[in-house]
């Protein structure tokens, strides 16, 4: 589908994509003026009340929301194309940076546990949005899904930390590519960044990783159909250098140094999962690539499960082969596998692992530039964010705002921010989506508007509370008593007793039409209750910096996200809403929202 045409009618298509006017910004009724804006700030209760209620359809964000961006994204893309983005989009930074990272800090030889652990729970979240991508193949990804299956609010939610996500995975990379850059022309640590005054963890400026950025960004930008094939080369060869890091890893082990495997105990392997598992993250920008393949029903299945499969195996060959090479006490945590082949003899094989990890971060960052501005643009689609993010651009049929959006962001970031402070961060955002993900596959596949009765509902809601509270408390009692085992013996039956509640008196209402997640409840409720344990193995300050995000994204939305979705949903933007044939007033328009508002509450 070449898409090229407006679908706002001729007027509509002549208009200019570089526009940048307040209308373009801000069109919903609400920011029309002042008095306009302090009365939607005085109707926040009904408001909120009305899109925590909400929920979009399937047929809403595939047509009706789509429109928003003025033209169309291009069909160019089949599952081979997929595949190498999985490949492209996950093995980066996270492998190259965070195995000695963790390796040294937390979890010693025992990383390749680490690696298991948080790539069971990943294939968990990928069998999760697989189904959605299949189903409702649209650029949004997880916040289109949950826009459908548990509302505005949550799906905002999720738009906070999909955009924190992105700019802070950019970010991340971006600085670990000065490090490796740092390695292949054989210099000192920080010696091509800029040192300030600045707090610890800030004052290195780093403007090779903001330079890099706007490149892959670029590039992104031009056509995805070509950023495609720049990521097969580049995935290719990277795929040479892995085989030779895993080989030649192998060929100098020595497994005197897995002893002791174990030196931070079972807490460190966990730790060590939830930092390692920002290595998994990227694999959900290929479900935000939906709208832009040709068969998603066989593409996207075969493209994301394939690739995932593969890149499991990769990584815990690769921890191993780095923690037979080198003692965990003497991995070099910023270059890890570089400095482990200088360690045994093979000075000149740094440089190809530098080289080639540099090849990988560049195409995480080049596909992270795709899926993460194809998120943006659903998001804007919604006017959580200013619909000027959401326009498509008519010859390249990208959504440049959106990638600049990201990338003005990310670099702003990556300029003052060290590696260890953004991937906590990171970690936390990520795990909690994912969490969110699954508790919507469940709802989607046990309860559907106008056909479930009122008392299945109620039980889906009971059991489902139940699963989340005994995995929180699972994660909590981990935290708190590590060595301890009474906790286990309530909070683990209590989550088999929510799941199987689910099987045994929720009945399944819906099928997926093609591909389905198998084993439900159970998959899901797994991955609930994974995602929850990884996050409560994270440090303290990860939450807290997580909390201060949410707490400004909380701020945003009630002061504007909320009023502009507000308007979205009741066609309040534009042009005139048109009720039996006549144009009601902004006045009218209030109150006869405000009275369907007081009905529902009387009747609630």
């Amino acid at each position: 589908m070449e898409g090229h045409g407006a679908v706002n009618g001729e007027s509509q298509s002549r208009r200019s994509y570089w526009r940048w006017s307040k209308e373009d910004f801000f069109p919903e009724e609400s920011f029309e003026s002042w008095p306009t804006y302090f009365a939607a700030l005085s109707q926040t209760r009904l408001r909120f009340r009305d899109r925590l209620l909400g929920r979009s359809d399937e047929d809403n964000e595939l047509g009706e929301v789509r429109k928003q961006s003025e033209h169309d994204m291009k069909r160019c893309l089949n599952w081979w194309d997929l595949t190498w983005f999985g490949f492209g989009s996950v093995i980066g930074a996270g492998i190259f940076v965070l195995t000695g990272q963790e390796a040294h800090r937390h979890a010693g030889p025992a990383i390749v546990l680490s690696y298991v652990a948080s790539g069971l729970s990943a294939m968990l979240s990928v069998f999760c949005y697989t189904e959605f991508a299949v189903e409702i193949p649209v650029a949004g990804g997880s916040f289109a899904y949950l826009r459908v299956e548990l509302g505005d609010f949550a799906a905002f939610i999720a738009a906070a930390n999909l955009i924190l996500e992105s700019i802070v995975g950019s970010a991340s990379v971006a600085r670990a590519w000065t490090s490796y850059l740092t390695t292949l022309l054989n210099r000192p640590k920080n010696s091509l960044r800029i040192q300030t005054d600045l707090a610890n963890n800030f004052n290195y400026l780093d403007p090779i990783a903001v330079i890099v950025l706007f490149i892959t960004a670029t590039i992104a930008m031009t056509s995805t159909k070509k950023t495609s094939y720049f990521n097969w080369v580049a995935s290719a060869f990277h795929t040479l250098i892995i085989a030779f890091v895993i080989v030649g890893g192998f060929i100098h082990a020595d497994p005197a140094n897995l002893k002791p495997f174990f030196p931070f105990g079972s807490q460190g392997v966990f730790r060590a999962a939830a930092i390692v598992y920002f290595a998994y993250g990227g694999f959900d920008n290929i479900a935000t690539m939906a709208e832009e393949t040709r068969n998603p029903s066989r593409d996207i299945p075969l493209g994301l499960l394939g690739s995932m499969t593969i890149i499991t195996v990769i990584y815990c060959l690769m921890a191993l082969a780095l923690t037979m090479m080198q003692p965990y006490t003497d991995i070099d945590e910023q270059a890890a596998y570089s400095i482990a082949f200088r360690s045994v003899g093979l000075k000149w094989a740094q440089y190809v692992v530098a080289f080639g990890a540099l090849k990988g971060m560049t195409t995480v960052l080049l596909v992270g530039a795709l899926g993460q501005a194809r998120y943006t643009t659903h998001i804007a689609r919604s006017h959580i964010i200013p619909p000027l993010f959401a326009l498509v651009h008519p010859k390249t049929g990208t959504p440049i705002y959106a990638t600049l959006l990201i990338t003005i962001s990310a670099a702003c970031i990556a300029l003052f921010s060290s590696l260890d402070i953004l991937t906590a961060l990171l970690s936390v955002s990520t795990l909690f989506i994912f969490m969110m993900m699954a508790t919507a596959l469940l709802v989607r596949r046990y309860y559907q508007r106008g056909v479930t009765e009122q008392r299945d509902l109620l039980k889906l809601v009971i059991c489902l509370l139940v699963i989340i509270a005994s995995s929180m408390g699972t994660a909590a009692y981990w935290g708190l008593r590590p060595h301890g085992w009474v906790g286990y013996t309530i909070t683990v039956p209590l989550w088999v007793a929510g799941t199987l509640g689910i099987q045994v008196l929720v009945p399944q209402c819906r099928k997926p039409r093609v591909w389905g997640v198998p084993l439900v409840p159970w998959l899901p409720s797994l991955s609930i209750a994974t995602n929850l344990f990884l996050m409560g193995s994270l440090g303290a300050d990860a939450f807290i910096r997580f909390g201060l995000c949410s707490l400004l994204m909380l701020v945003y939305y009630l002061f504007f996200g909320l009023h502009a979705t507000y308007d979205m949903a009741h066609r309040r933007y534009g042009k005139p809403n048109l009720v039996e044939g006549r144009d009601l007033s902004r006045q009218d328009r209030e109150n006869q929202m405000e009275g369907k508002l007081e009905k529902a509450e009387e009747g609630a």
